[in-house]
């Protein structure tokens, strides 16, 4: 492990570049590093094999074992007042420890890989999930269109629970950056389409999902040659754009388990 670096004032250059960060949700992107707190993101992150740029820890978390470990993966380690490790939280109880990571600046799309498209899904909560459901049903990536809340954001990494580190994630998107992917375009709808138990799912999907008013933008809802519907015999008019998204990832994992390509009802 390098030898740690002491810091008690508030102003450091780092802290503060930290703190701006918690306030702008897209801070990152100025930097072109994001900032995991709580030893389960740090300890995804090393899992994945992504190089963690800075650790910070609070002087009463320094001697913890599982802390010092993920230490032994940093370029620089930094120990703060508890105090100090407070002001670079949003929760009510900080979690002693944290890491800057690099985000790539140059990330591009791949090509007929299973993929999710998010089309104005502003809500941090729901784009963490989607990502954390994506990866667990073995997605390999993750498009964010223009407007799409910032994948990198603090809430959304929480929310992600260490998905950002099994796919390959793009953002700020144009819908005619989806040009010449080699994706089978699909898009969640509510009122229409073919019912998703009953759906043939193409390996290289590009499973998209709207805005959680308005849904699916008409210019990209033109391009999808398969709409899914949900059958909701409860009733209700619609499902939560993140819940749709871990049916639908779902649905899509079970292809060719079931009658060849096809999802039938009961499978």
């Amino acid at each position: 492990m390098t030898q740690p670096l002491h810091i008690s004032s508030r102003n450091n250059p780092l802290l503060v570049q930290l703190r701006k960060q918690l306030r702008e949700p897209a801070g990152y992107r100025r930097h072109a590093q994001a900032w995991l707190e709580g030893d389960h993101l740090v300890s995804a992150a090393v899992a994945r094999g992504k190089a963690l740029h800075t650790v910070v820890v609070a002087a009463s978390a320094f001697g913890q074992a599982l802390v010092r470990s993920l230490c032994g993966h940093a370029q620089r380690v930094v120990v703060v007042d508890d105090a100090l490790f407070g002001s670079l939280s949003e929760l009510p109880s900080p979690a002693a420890m944290g890491a800057l990571v690099d985000v790539p600046a140059d990330a591009h799309a791949l090509t007929a890989v299973p993929t999710v498209v998010l089309d104005r899904v502003q809500d941090a909560g729901n784009v963490g999930s989607i990502l954390r459901s994506a990866a667990a049903m073995g997605f390999a990536q993750v498009l964010a269109l223009q407007g799409t809340a910032a994948l990198w954001s603090p809430k959304v990494l929480r929310a992600g629970m260490g998905a950002h580190f099994a796919m390959n994630l793009v953002e700020n998107l144009a819908v005619a950056n989806l040009n010449g992917l080699e994706l089978d375009l699909a898009a969640t709808s509510s009122h229409g389409g073919q019912a998703l138990h009953a759906a043939a799912m193409p390996h290289a999907i590009g499973l998209v999902l709207g805005h959680e008013g308005q849904g699916v933008a008409p210019e990209l809802l033109q391009r999808c040659a398969l709409k899914l519907r949900i059958e909701q015999p409860g009733g209700e008019e619609s499902l939560n754009v993140a819940a749709a998204a871990a049916i639908c990832c779902y649905a899509w994992s079970l292809r060719g388990k079931v009658a060849g390509l096809t999802i039938v009802p009961g499978g």
